[in-house]
Protein backbone atom coordinates (compact mmCIF):
# COMPACT_ATOMS: atom_id res chain seq x y z
CA UNK A 1 0.00 0.00 0.00
CA UNK A 2 1.02 3.56 -0.54
CA UNK A 3 0.85 6.32 1.82
CA UNK A 4 -2.18 7.49 0.61
CA UNK A 5 -3.71 4.63 0.94
CA UNK A 6 -2.50 4.06 4.59
CA UNK A 7 -4.08 7.59 5.64
CA UNK A 8 -7.12 6.93 3.77
CA UNK A 9 -7.85 3.60 5.35
CA UNK A 10 -6.69 5.08 9.09
CA UNK A 11 -9.00 8.27 8.46
CA UNK A 12 -11.66 6.04 7.43
CA UNK A 13 -11.17 4.08 10.67
CA UNK A 14 -11.07 7.45 12.47
CA UNK A 15 -14.79 8.21 10.88
CA UNK A 16 -16.01 5.04 12.10
CA UNK A 17 -14.55 5.22 15.49
CA UNK A 18 -15.04 8.56 16.07
CA UNK A 19 -17.60 10.62 13.50
CA UNK A 20 -15.53 13.57 11.70
CA UNK A 21 -12.31 13.95 9.81
CA UNK A 22 -9.25 13.43 11.97
CA UNK A 23 -7.12 16.43 12.22
CA UNK A 24 -3.60 14.58 11.06
CA UNK A 25 -2.11 10.99 10.11
CA UNK A 26 0.51 9.96 11.21
CA UNK A 27 3.03 6.42 10.28
CA UNK A 28 5.54 4.66 11.94
CA UNK A 29 7.39 1.72 10.54
CA UNK A 30 8.45 -1.97 12.16
CA UNK A 31 12.20 -2.87 11.90
CA UNK A 32 14.23 -6.12 11.69
CA UNK A 33 17.38 -6.01 13.23
CA UNK A 34 20.05 -7.36 11.48
CA UNK A 35 22.42 -8.06 13.42
CA UNK A 36 22.98 -7.50 17.66
CA UNK A 37 20.60 -8.31 19.63
CA UNK A 38 20.08 -8.21 23.58
CA UNK A 39 22.94 -5.68 23.21
CA UNK A 40 21.31 -2.96 23.34
CA UNK A 41 20.30 -2.84 27.60
CA UNK A 42 24.35 -4.09 27.56
CA UNK A 43 24.88 -0.33 26.31
CA UNK A 44 26.42 -2.57 22.63
CA UNK A 45 26.05 -1.88 19.34
CA UNK A 46 23.11 -2.49 17.15
CA UNK A 47 22.17 -2.79 13.38
CA UNK A 48 18.16 -2.10 12.80
CA UNK A 49 16.48 -1.59 9.76
CA UNK A 50 13.05 -0.05 8.98
CA UNK A 51 10.33 -2.28 7.15
CA UNK A 52 7.26 -1.25 4.87
CA UNK A 53 5.09 -2.80 7.22
CA UNK A 54 3.70 -0.05 10.14
CA UNK A 55 1.40 1.45 12.35
CA UNK A 56 -0.94 4.10 11.29
CA UNK A 57 -2.86 6.68 13.71
CA UNK A 58 -5.31 9.20 12.84
CA UNK A 59 -5.67 11.56 15.41
CA UNK A 60 -7.74 14.92 16.33
CA UNK A 61 -8.06 16.54 19.61
CA UNK A 62 -10.89 16.36 22.01
CA UNK A 63 -11.26 19.38 24.60
CA UNK A 64 -12.56 16.90 27.44
CA UNK A 65 -8.99 15.87 28.94
CA UNK A 66 -9.95 12.38 27.84
CA UNK A 67 -7.51 9.86 25.85
CA UNK A 68 -9.34 7.84 23.64
CA UNK A 69 -7.30 4.96 21.99
CA UNK A 70 -9.18 2.71 19.35
CA UNK A 71 -7.53 -0.20 17.03
CA UNK A 72 -8.36 -2.14 14.36
CA UNK A 73 -6.98 -4.97 15.48
CA UNK A 74 -8.94 -5.03 18.80
CA UNK A 75 -11.57 -6.23 19.30
CA UNK A 76 -14.57 -3.74 21.31
CA UNK A 77 -15.19 0.23 21.46
CA UNK A 78 -12.48 2.64 22.73
CA UNK A 79 -10.35 2.98 25.03
CA UNK A 80 -10.98 5.57 27.08
CA UNK A 81 -9.19 7.31 30.22
CA UNK A 82 -8.55 10.74 31.90
CA UNK A 83 -5.19 11.93 31.10
CA UNK A 84 -5.39 14.27 34.28
CA UNK A 85 -4.86 10.99 36.45
CA UNK A 86 -2.87 8.42 34.19
CA UNK A 87 -0.90 6.16 35.94
CA UNK A 88 1.43 2.79 35.41
CA UNK A 89 -1.30 0.02 35.69
CA UNK A 90 -4.62 1.82 35.33
CA UNK A 91 -4.53 0.53 31.86
CA UNK A 92 -3.34 -2.54 30.41
CA UNK A 93 -3.50 -4.98 27.15
CA UNK A 94 -2.75 -3.21 23.91
CA UNK A 95 -3.99 0.20 24.63
CA UNK A 96 -1.21 0.80 27.66
CA UNK A 97 1.40 1.53 24.72
CA UNK A 98 -0.44 4.79 23.84
CA UNK A 99 -1.67 5.65 26.65
CA UNK A 100 1.73 4.98 28.37
CA UNK A 101 3.06 7.31 25.44
CA UNK A 102 0.47 10.23 26.48
CA UNK A 103 1.94 9.57 30.02
CA UNK A 104 5.45 9.96 29.28
CA UNK A 105 4.65 13.95 27.43
CA UNK A 106 3.23 14.00 30.66
CA UNK A 107 5.74 13.41 33.03
CA UNK A 108 8.19 15.73 30.85
CA UNK A 109 5.82 18.35 30.88
CA UNK A 110 4.13 18.05 28.10
CA UNK A 111 1.12 19.16 28.67
CA UNK A 112 -1.75 17.37 26.38
CA UNK A 113 -5.20 18.93 28.46
CA UNK A 114 -7.45 19.27 25.73
CA UNK A 115 -6.87 15.07 25.24
CA UNK A 116 -7.27 13.27 21.80
CA UNK A 117 -9.03 10.88 20.31
CA UNK A 118 -6.14 7.82 18.45
CA UNK A 119 -7.53 5.46 15.74
CA UNK A 120 -5.09 3.22 15.29
CA UNK A 121 -4.42 0.84 12.01
CA UNK A 122 -1.61 -1.47 11.41
CA UNK A 123 -0.12 -3.76 8.86
CA UNK A 124 2.61 -5.40 11.12
CA UNK A 125 2.35 -8.88 13.10
CA UNK A 126 1.96 -8.36 16.22
CA UNK A 127 4.60 -11.31 18.61
CA UNK A 128 6.13 -12.00 15.24
CA UNK A 129 9.52 -9.81 16.26
CA UNK A 130 9.40 -6.82 14.19
CA UNK A 131 8.59 -4.43 17.23
CA UNK A 132 5.14 -3.94 16.81
CA UNK A 133 4.90 -2.03 20.69
CA UNK A 134 7.44 0.10 19.34
CA UNK A 135 5.59 1.39 15.67
CA UNK A 136 2.74 1.87 17.89
CA UNK A 137 4.22 4.01 20.65
CA UNK A 138 6.04 5.98 17.83
CA UNK A 139 3.13 6.67 15.63
CA UNK A 140 1.48 7.84 19.07
CA UNK A 141 3.80 9.69 20.19
CA UNK A 142 4.18 11.86 16.68
CA UNK A 143 0.62 11.97 16.56
CA UNK A 144 0.32 13.36 20.42
CA UNK A 145 3.25 15.97 19.61
CA UNK A 146 1.48 16.90 16.48
CA UNK A 147 -1.53 17.83 17.88
CA UNK A 148 -0.02 19.82 20.11
CA UNK A 149 2.40 21.74 17.93
CA UNK A 150 5.66 20.26 19.53
CA UNK A 151 8.82 20.53 17.42
CA UNK A 152 10.58 17.83 19.47
CA UNK A 153 14.56 16.10 18.44
CA UNK A 154 13.64 12.32 17.03
CA UNK A 155 16.24 11.07 19.54
CA UNK A 156 13.82 12.95 22.54
CA UNK A 157 10.41 11.20 20.93
CA UNK A 158 12.18 7.67 21.01
CA UNK A 159 13.59 8.09 24.32
CA UNK A 160 9.60 8.90 25.52
CA UNK A 161 8.30 6.11 23.68
CA UNK A 162 10.73 3.91 25.36
CA UNK A 163 9.92 5.21 28.82
CA UNK A 164 6.34 4.33 27.74
CA UNK A 165 7.09 0.84 27.30
CA UNK A 166 9.58 0.39 30.43
CA UNK A 167 8.04 2.68 32.95
CA UNK A 168 4.15 2.35 32.07
CA UNK A 169 3.72 -0.42 30.85
CA UNK A 170 6.72 -2.37 32.79
CA UNK A 171 8.87 -3.94 29.68
CA UNK A 172 12.73 -3.31 30.21
CA UNK A 173 13.40 -3.05 26.71
CA UNK A 174 16.24 -0.72 25.49
CA UNK A 175 16.46 1.86 23.01
CA UNK A 176 16.75 0.32 19.44
CA UNK A 177 13.05 -0.30 18.40
CA UNK A 178 11.84 3.23 19.35
CA UNK A 179 14.92 4.52 17.04
CA UNK A 180 15.14 2.44 14.24
CA UNK A 181 11.37 3.35 13.89
CA UNK A 182 12.07 6.58 14.30
CA UNK A 183 15.86 7.63 12.74
CA UNK A 184 16.18 4.86 9.67
CA UNK A 185 16.36 5.99 6.77
CA UNK A 186 15.48 4.26 3.04
CA UNK A 187 18.12 2.22 1.93
CA UNK A 188 20.18 2.21 5.50
CA UNK A 189 20.22 0.35 8.27
CA UNK A 190 21.26 2.12 11.47
CA UNK A 191 23.78 1.43 13.51
CA UNK A 192 23.51 2.64 17.05
CA UNK A 193 25.81 2.71 20.02
CA UNK A 194 23.20 2.38 22.59
CA UNK A 195 25.95 3.64 25.42
CA UNK A 196 26.63 7.22 23.40
CA UNK A 197 23.53 7.27 21.66
CA UNK A 198 25.17 7.94 18.60
CA UNK A 199 23.53 7.12 15.25
CA UNK A 200 24.85 6.78 11.94
CA UNK A 201 23.30 5.13 8.11
CA UNK A 202 24.71 1.99 6.93
CA UNK A 203 24.52 1.34 3.04
CA UNK A 204 22.03 -1.96 2.77
CA UNK A 205 21.32 -2.51 -0.20
CA UNK A 206 20.40 -6.08 -0.86
CA UNK A 207 18.80 -5.79 -4.13
CA UNK A 208 21.35 -4.03 -5.69
CA UNK A 209 23.88 -7.14 -4.44
CA UNK A 210 21.53 -9.74 -6.58
CA UNK A 211 20.20 -10.45 -2.92
CA UNK A 212 17.08 -10.32 -0.33
CA UNK A 213 16.47 -10.27 2.87
CA UNK A 214 13.80 -12.43 3.96
CA UNK A 215 11.90 -12.31 6.94
CA UNK A 216 10.02 -15.66 8.29
CA UNK A 217 7.44 -15.19 10.96
CA UNK A 218 7.31 -18.52 12.34
CA UNK A 219 3.39 -18.20 13.79
CA UNK A 220 5.36 -19.05 17.08
CA UNK A 221 4.04 -15.69 19.01
CA UNK A 222 6.39 -13.81 22.17
CA UNK A 223 5.19 -11.56 24.48
CA UNK A 224 8.19 -9.48 26.14
CA UNK A 225 6.17 -8.79 29.15
CA UNK A 226 6.09 -12.65 30.24
CA UNK A 227 9.72 -12.15 32.59
CA UNK A 228 11.89 -14.33 30.61
CA UNK A 229 13.40 -10.98 28.65
CA UNK A 230 13.66 -9.42 31.92
CA UNK A 231 15.56 -12.32 33.50
CA UNK A 232 18.16 -12.24 30.50
CA UNK A 233 18.89 -8.68 31.34
CA UNK A 234 19.29 -9.42 35.01
CA UNK A 235 21.52 -12.14 34.10
CA UNK A 236 23.36 -9.98 32.24
CA UNK A 237 23.43 -7.37 35.10
CA UNK A 238 24.84 -9.88 37.33
CA UNK A 239 27.79 -10.75 34.18
CA UNK A 240 28.65 -7.57 34.47
CA UNK A 241 29.00 -6.82 38.17
CA UNK A 242 30.96 -9.81 38.43
CA UNK A 243 33.31 -9.17 35.72
CA UNK A 244 33.19 -5.40 37.64
CA UNK A 245 32.09 -3.64 34.53
CA UNK A 246 29.13 -0.68 34.62
CA UNK A 247 27.65 -2.66 31.77
CA UNK A 248 29.04 -5.60 29.33
CA UNK A 249 29.50 -3.58 26.44
CA UNK A 250 32.40 -2.16 28.05
CA UNK A 251 34.01 -6.09 27.82
CA UNK A 252 35.80 -6.05 24.35
CA UNK A 253 37.17 -9.48 24.72
CA UNK A 254 34.75 -12.35 24.57
CA UNK A 255 37.44 -14.12 26.03
CA UNK A 256 36.85 -12.78 29.03
CA UNK A 257 33.68 -14.20 29.82
CA UNK A 258 35.78 -17.28 30.50
CA UNK A 259 36.38 -16.01 34.26
CA UNK A 260 32.81 -15.78 35.70
CA UNK A 261 32.51 -19.25 37.67
CA UNK A 262 28.80 -19.20 37.42
CA UNK A 263 28.79 -21.03 33.82
CA UNK A 264 24.85 -19.45 32.84
CA UNK A 265 26.48 -16.21 33.45
CA UNK A 266 29.47 -16.75 31.46
CA UNK A 267 27.15 -17.94 28.15
CA UNK A 268 25.11 -15.05 28.44
CA UNK A 269 28.33 -12.44 28.72
CA UNK A 270 30.06 -14.76 25.90
CA UNK A 271 26.96 -13.54 23.77
CA UNK A 272 26.58 -10.11 24.75
CA UNK A 273 30.56 -9.88 24.06
CA UNK A 274 31.07 -11.47 21.16
CA UNK A 275 27.52 -10.10 19.52
CA UNK A 276 29.03 -6.75 19.77
CA UNK A 277 32.13 -7.54 17.69
CA UNK A 278 29.95 -9.42 15.09
CA UNK A 279 27.51 -5.56 14.58
CA UNK A 280 31.06 -4.05 14.13
CA UNK A 281 32.49 -7.09 11.61
CA UNK A 282 28.51 -6.41 9.48
CA UNK A 283 29.21 -2.68 9.78
CA UNK A 284 32.63 -3.04 8.14
CA UNK A 285 30.82 -5.77 5.24
CA UNK A 286 28.25 -3.07 4.42
CA UNK A 287 30.53 -0.22 4.11
CA UNK A 288 33.18 -2.40 2.14
CA UNK A 289 30.03 -3.47 -0.42
CA UNK A 290 30.61 -6.99 1.09
CA UNK A 291 26.86 -7.96 1.84
CA UNK A 292 27.09 -11.62 0.62
CA UNK A 293 30.09 -11.81 3.43
CA UNK A 294 27.82 -11.25 5.74
CA UNK A 295 26.16 -14.81 5.57
CA UNK A 296 28.67 -16.49 7.86
CA UNK A 297 27.94 -13.34 10.97
CA UNK A 298 24.63 -13.85 10.82
CA UNK A 299 24.85 -17.80 11.31
CA UNK A 300 27.42 -17.28 14.27
CA UNK A 301 24.73 -14.90 15.58
CA UNK A 302 22.01 -17.78 15.63
CA UNK A 303 24.27 -19.78 17.48
CA UNK A 304 25.03 -17.62 19.90
CA UNK A 305 21.12 -16.57 20.71
CA UNK A 306 20.47 -20.72 20.88
CA UNK A 307 23.37 -21.77 22.78
CA UNK A 308 24.55 -19.49 25.02
CA UNK A 309 21.59 -16.43 24.99
CA UNK A 310 19.36 -19.56 25.29
CA UNK A 311 16.67 -17.82 23.72
CA UNK A 312 16.20 -19.75 20.27
CA UNK A 313 12.57 -21.67 19.79
CA UNK A 314 12.07 -24.76 17.93
CA UNK A 315 10.48 -22.86 15.04
CA UNK A 316 13.12 -20.63 14.38
CA UNK A 317 15.75 -23.30 14.52
CA UNK A 318 14.75 -25.19 11.65
CA UNK A 319 13.86 -22.00 9.63
CA UNK A 320 17.56 -21.45 10.35
CA UNK A 321 18.67 -24.17 9.29
CA UNK A 322 15.71 -25.11 6.27
CA UNK A 323 17.46 -21.99 5.17
CA UNK A 324 20.63 -22.61 4.90
CA UNK A 325 20.33 -26.37 3.59
CA UNK A 326 18.11 -24.60 0.41
CA UNK A 327 20.98 -21.77 -0.76
CA UNK A 328 20.72 -19.17 1.85
CA UNK A 329 23.85 -17.82 2.87
CA UNK A 330 22.95 -17.15 5.89
CA UNK A 331 19.95 -16.70 8.12
CA UNK A 332 19.16 -16.13 12.09
CA UNK A 333 16.47 -16.14 14.94
CA UNK A 334 15.41 -12.22 15.49
CA UNK A 335 13.84 -10.26 17.87
CA UNK A 336 13.50 -10.55 22.38
CA UNK A 337 13.43 -14.63 21.91
CA UNK A 338 11.45 -17.73 22.88
CA UNK A 339 9.08 -16.86 19.44
CA UNK A 340 8.68 -14.51 16.61
CA UNK A 341 10.21 -14.20 13.37
CA UNK A 342 13.87 -15.33 11.81
CA UNK A 343 15.64 -13.79 8.90
CA UNK A 344 17.38 -14.36 6.27
CA UNK A 345 20.05 -13.83 3.48
CA UNK A 346 19.09 -14.94 0.01
CA UNK A 347 19.85 -14.57 -3.60
CA UNK A 348 16.89 -12.60 -4.85
CA UNK A 349 14.16 -14.31 -6.34
CA UNK A 350 15.10 -17.87 -5.70
CA UNK A 351 12.03 -19.41 -4.09
CA UNK A 352 13.89 -22.70 -2.77
CA UNK A 353 14.50 -21.29 1.25
CA UNK A 354 10.88 -20.48 1.26
CA UNK A 355 10.17 -23.82 -0.44
CA UNK A 356 12.57 -25.56 1.95
CA UNK A 357 11.02 -23.74 5.25
CA UNK A 358 7.59 -24.57 4.10
CA UNK A 359 8.16 -28.23 4.03
CA UNK A 360 10.23 -28.60 6.84
CA UNK A 361 7.51 -26.92 8.87
CA UNK A 362 5.16 -28.94 7.04
CA UNK A 363 6.83 -32.45 8.30
CA UNK A 364 6.82 -31.16 11.79
CA UNK A 365 3.17 -30.83 11.86
CA UNK A 366 3.34 -27.41 12.13
CA UNK A 367 1.30 -24.49 10.42
CA UNK A 368 2.77 -22.58 7.89
CA UNK A 369 5.14 -19.98 8.02
CA UNK A 370 4.68 -16.38 6.94
CA UNK A 371 7.40 -14.68 4.49
CA UNK A 372 7.85 -10.86 4.55
CA UNK A 373 10.37 -9.07 1.88
CA UNK A 374 12.23 -7.16 4.51
CA UNK A 375 13.12 -4.33 2.36
CA UNK A 376 14.92 -1.02 4.24
CA UNK A 377 12.38 1.49 4.07
CA UNK A 378 12.49 4.89 5.57
CA UNK A 379 11.12 5.91 9.23
CA UNK A 380 8.41 7.67 11.27
CA UNK A 381 6.63 10.20 9.51
CA UNK A 382 3.43 12.41 9.11
CA UNK A 383 1.09 10.98 6.17
CA UNK A 384 -1.08 13.95 6.12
Amino acid sequence: MSDTDHADRAAGWFGESFGGEPEGVWRAPGRANLIGEHTDYNGGWVLPFALDRGVTVAAARRGDGLLAVRSREAAGGPVTVPLATLAPGEVTGWAAYPAGVAWALRQAGHGLADGASLAIDADLPQGAGLSSSAALECAVVLALTGLSGLDLPRPDLAALARRAENDFVGVPSGIMDQSASLLCQAGHALLLDCLSGHTSAVPLDPAAAGLALLIVDTGARHALDDGRYALRRLECDRAAAALRVPCLREVGDAGAAAGLADPLLRRRARHVISENGRVLAAVALLRGGGLAGLGPVLNASHASLRDDFEISWPEADLAVDAAVAAGALGARMMGGGFGGSALALVPADDPAPTAAITAAFARHGWPPPRFLDAVPSTGARRLR
